[in-house]
């Protein structure tokens, strides 16, 4: 996300929009090495959608939605996921009084404004089930009766690579949920060098003084930072190069013959949905006022991605969804 890290011009940008650029600062100063991560989370939070987050374990997925949550004035939880997790564990369960021979609602974890869904993959279906309700309607339904989730609401969930032993693969209709999904990969070796100092560093200034980050981001400030967003100017020739875009992941062949051997599955409305509110947020957290080509293709492989299911043509030649997205870029003109 190159273009992100142009300087806007401050005297132009609404308070709400300065905000957003500073708290994105700071999260790159505590978040080193990982810049598309801390983007990817403020486009979430602007574009009113959640993230699917994959990537070995220790490159900072916690630690960066922590950062973002003592920077928020919304309220933040962590959930464990593991096989023996319930759905009321998530959504809450009734309990009975004695004093008053009625059951009361007793909230549960995912209602707070940020969750994160630590390792996803690891929970029963009946658990991606009470998940799924939750990302797609923003509520909760326990019994006869549905409860309101607060806003703004994200889920960042996560995913580990590496150990799938005792794994539930997420189903399409879960995955269709995420409004991105979002590959976290190594740092450089000068990165892990700042990451070294600042740690220890942060370690000592911790048992000299506590610090505690300055609230910079309020519920009103996402309200009004998602109508900015949506306010920003978009050209009918980048919104029709966005349709394309999705609709040649279904039929390619217009393009490419070679390509349709390579797709079982293409993106949903969704997809188009997503990839035009990311590139929406995108252009507007770069400090522009008008969507370009450039904005689509900064988000277009988080977005598209865990959308395209390929077919077992292109798994046996080594295909994978992101070359697929490479070669539509390629073969699909800008409008």
């Amino acid at each position: 996300m190159s273009e992100s890290q142009a300087p806007a011009a401050t005297e132009t940008l609404s308070d709400t929009h300065r905000r957003f650029l500073t708290l994105r600062d700071q999260l790159r100063e505590q978040i080193i090495g990982q810049e598309h991560l801390v983007d990817s989370l403020l486009i979430g939070l602007l574009a009113d959608g959640h993230l699917l987050v994959e990537g070995a374990p220790g490159l900072a997925k916690t630690t960066a939605i922590k950062a973002l949550a003592d920077r928020f004035e919304g309220d933040f939880h962590r959930l464990q996921f593991t096989p023996d997790l319930l759905p009321g564990d998530l959504t809450g369960t009734e309990v009975y009084r004695p004093q008053t021979g009625e059951f009361v609602f007793q909230k549960g974890p995912i209602f707070h404004n940020l969750i994160l869904a630590d390792e996803v993959n690891r929970a029963p279906a009946k658990v991606q089930s009470a998940l799924l309700e939750a990302m797609g309607e923003r509520q909760v339904t326990v019994g006869m009766t549905t409860y309101e989730l607060p806003e703004p609401f994200l889920v960042m969930a996560t995913q580990n690579p590496i150990e799938q032993e005792g794994t539930y693969p997420l189903p399409e209709a879960q995955l269709d949920r995420f409004l991105m999904h979002v590959d976290v990969g190594y740092p450089d070796a000068e990165a892990e060098r700042r990451i070294l100092h600042l740690v220890r560093e942060r370690a000592r200034r911790q048992m000299e003084a506590p610090e505690t980050p300055e609230v910079l981001l309020h519920c009103d400030d996402v309200r009004q930072g998602r109508i900015e967003v949506l306010d920003i100017h978009m050209a009918e020739a980048v919104e029709e190069y966005i349709v394309q875009l999705v609709v040649a992941t279904r039929d390619p062949s217009a393009y490419d013959e070679g390509l349709a051997r390579w797709i079982a599955y293409g993106a949903s409305p969704r997809g188009t949905l997503s990839l035009d509110r990311c590139a929406r947020a995108h252009a507007w957290l770069a400090g522009k006022d008008y969507v370009s080509p450039e904005d689509v293709h900064a988000v277009v492989h988080d977005v598209l991605r865990h959308r395209i299911i390929l077919s077992f043509e292109a798994e046996a030649e080594g295909v994978v969804p992101d070359g697929f997205i490479d070669e539509l870029l390629r073969k699909v003109p800008v409008v």
